[in-house]
């Protein structure tokens, strides 16, 4: 619940809020299409979502997004899922995300950071330039419109580059970081069967090398569609045999030329895990992305040509493929490829003082982290062009603000966001133009009507729900890959409530607009903003022979920690000593993430099931946030009630 007239932490001044780009963007919506020009966001959300194709429409207009073909009209079809935006339209993404080289060709588009912290520019003609030698060497390699193309890379410019120049050429880009294991990296290249792999020879993290080779050599064997294979001598070692030469594809000083493609033209794949069976192959398309991406950078995160964003973020996160599109805005962006603590807990600062970031977006966690540490930013770095921390991840909790606010700057925008992999955006967070309050996100995004519902489909305020949107967004899928009747996307998202997105988060809508997140409905991992199924740990931990069967849970905390345990049932004669615990964290180590190893491995009596089989994860979760068991589980439908005693009794002790 909120309080009647809290005072907020933050609110923007007259002149700040002037110069606010949703600001100039509402008074020029008025003019032209009838939007609101008083009542300020509240007013102009409300259109918005009112006037959704009218919105969508003035947003394209004002970011000047060039349509190489004219749509028919802006939304086709409003059903979800299958909205159709802007049919008949073509366009390149790429194209956008180098518009700037045109007017600002010897400014820096990237700035390349390692853990020397030593920020390397890479310019937008440079930029350019690569983007097209690598788009003709792609279509002499014979990628056409379609055809996927992988990259095995941590967050460096070979990853920019490798995303535009097959965004160039109308093909599809998926990523993995280097730190996935083989396993997690071929249950997501193997679904989309791509044709070309580039990929790193290892990584730097922590002051350390770590070598790739073998993984890669595993990926190729494993990957049959692959046509080539391109080697990016990050470690300085030889090309494999067989492989190319990233430096002899990114030479020629050649115009791109950017295939013209369908408005739903996929853009990307992009991963997300359920709780059972493979992750999710998400599909977002060349312009939902482009349009909705522009929306929230330039409107919600006020970026544009003096920018400098910078979000601590990996290639196999959806915030990464969001750090790009900064381009689109003519932001510069920073790429930071390593430990997000090395050398100390304040490396993230650092980075933030040395690249001069306008916009620095990191974790919940991390900010947790610093506070923990006694770092202290504004006294140990030069952040005055600082005008916005950002955070994700997970909810940041109100130590947290109260830390932004005190250790960083009073006059400092916290931007608390949240959306999801799913549609590569934010449902609710950043507002130039509102207040801030302690532990809230400022408001909804525009053309996103989001709601909380109770489990009949009403609306709260005030009061928590489940995160709802009512109405089709543009970046929202367009299919999941080898889902062809659509059956496995409809269950996702629209199988509680049909026509109506439910995501998967608790949330509170206030009666004064803002938005609370209270962590996950459903029982998603989500370590460091890295989201991965339970289905992925159950399957290298019960590899083990010594393990019968097993269940984890992850736990939001109130104080903005993240409980990860996994509860292992033994099989008989087993024990669980030093060296099974050791061997159950190097096999989640190695196998799927460092991230996701537990923080305890807990020895039970057994897993509880629902009758019908599958392992109970969000009543055990509910019992270990402390919710009586009557109204954690329905009794009739789990198979051993008796089983249930035992995390009720360590949820009693852990209080």
């Amino acid at each position: 619940m909120t309080s009647a007239n809290p005072t907020p932490l933050w609110q923007p001044d007259a002149d700040r809020i002037a110069r606010a780009q949703i600001t100039r963007f509402q008074a020029w919506a008025a003019e032209r299409h009838g939007a609101p020009a008083e009542g300020g966001y509240p007013a102009l959300h409300r259109w918005s979502v009112d006037e959704l194709e009218t919105f969508w429409k003035a947003v394209t207009e004002w970011f000047d997004v060039r349509f190489s073909t004219p749509y028919a009209r802006v939304l086709g079809n409003r059903l979800m899922p299958g909205a159709e935006w802007f049919p008949g339209a073509t366009l390149n993404y790429a194209e956008h995300a180098l518009r700037a080289a045109a007017t600002r060709a010897d400014d820096p588009a990237l700035l390349a950071v390692d853990e020397t912290h030593e920020p390397r520019p890479v310019t937008w003609s440079e930029l350019r330039r690569q983007v097209g030698s690598l788009a003709a060497e792609l279509r002499a390699l014979g990628v056409r419109p379609g055809d996927r193309v992988s990259g095995y890379l941590p967050n460096i410019p070979e990853a920019v580059v490798a995303l535009l120049a097959t965004a160039a050429v109308g093909g599809v880009w998926t990523s993995c970081a280097p730190d996935f294991g083989a396993r997690s990296v071929l249950d997501r290249f193997q679904q989309v069967e791509p044709v070309v792999l580039i990929t790193v020879d290892g990584y730097r993290y922590g002051g350390k090398e770590h070598d790739r080779r073998e993984t890669v050599a595993e990926l190729r064997r494993e990957l049959p569609t692959l046509r080539a294979v391109v080697h990016i001598p990050l470690l300085g070692t030889d090309a494999p045999e067989g492989a190319l030469e990233w430096s002899a594809l990114t030479s020629a000083d050649v115009e791109p030329v950017f295939e013209q493609v369908p408005f739903d033209h996929p853009l990307w794949v992009l991963y997300s895990s359920g709780t059972t069976g493979l992750p999710k192959a998400i599909v977002q398309s060349q312009g939902g992305i482009l349009i909705e991406h522009l929306k929230q950078l330039g409107l919600h995160c006020d970026l544009g040509p003096d920018s400098r964003l910078f979000w601590y973020t990996s290639t196999g996160w959806m915030m990464w493929n969001f750090l790009v599109s900064g381009l689109l805005t003519g932001t510069t962006i920073v790429l930071y490829d390593g430990s997000p603590g090395h050398p100390d807990t304040g490396a993230q600062w650092r980075v933030a003082e040395r690249t001069g970031a306008t916009l620095f977006g990191t974790s919940a966690a991390y900010v947790m982290a610093c506070r923990k540490a006694g770092v202290h930013p504004a006294r140990d770095y030069d952040l005055t062009r600082v005008q916005c921390v950002a955070t994700t991840g997970s909810p940041l909790p109100p130590d947290g603000f109260a830390w932004l606010h005190d250790e960083v700057r009073d006059d400092l925008w916290i931007a608390s966001v949240s959306g999801g992999t799913d549609v590569c955006s934010c449902f609710a967070g950043a507002v130039p133009s509102l207040p801030v309050y302690i532990g809230e996100l400022q408001a909804p995004g525009l053309g996103t009507d989001l709601q909380s519902w109770d489990p009949s489909g009403t609306a709260l305020i005030d009061e928590v729900g489940e995160l709802v949107v009512t109405n089709p967004m543009p970046s929202m899928p367009i299919r999941f890959w080898n889902d062809p009747d659509g059956s496995r996307y409809h269950e996702s998202y629209f199988a509680m409530y049909p026509g109506v997105w439910r995501h998967g988060d608790w949330i509170t809508v206030t009666s004064r607009g803002s938005v609370i997140i209270h962590g996950r409905s459903d029982s998603t991992l989500n370590r460091q903003g890295v989201r991965m199924g339970s289905a992925d740990i159950y399957e290298v931990v019960e590899r083990l022979p010594e393990i019968r069967e097993s269940l984890v849970i992850g736990i939001e905390q109130p104080d903005g920690g993240y409980w990860m345990p996994l509860f292992v049932h033994l099989a008989p004669e087993a024990v669980l000593d030093d060296a099974l615990l050791n061997s159950i964290k190097q096999t989640i180590r190695e196998q799927l993430s460092p991230r996701h190893v537990p923080d305890e491995i807990i020895e039970v009596p057994g897993v509880p099931h629902t009758l019908t089989g599958k392992r109970i994860e969000v009543p055990v979760k509910r019992l270990l946030q402390g919710a009586p068991l009557e109204k954690a589980v329905n009794p009739g439908s789990i198979d051993n009630l008796d089983l249930l005693h035992f995390y009720e009794d360590l949820a009693r002790k852990r209080a």
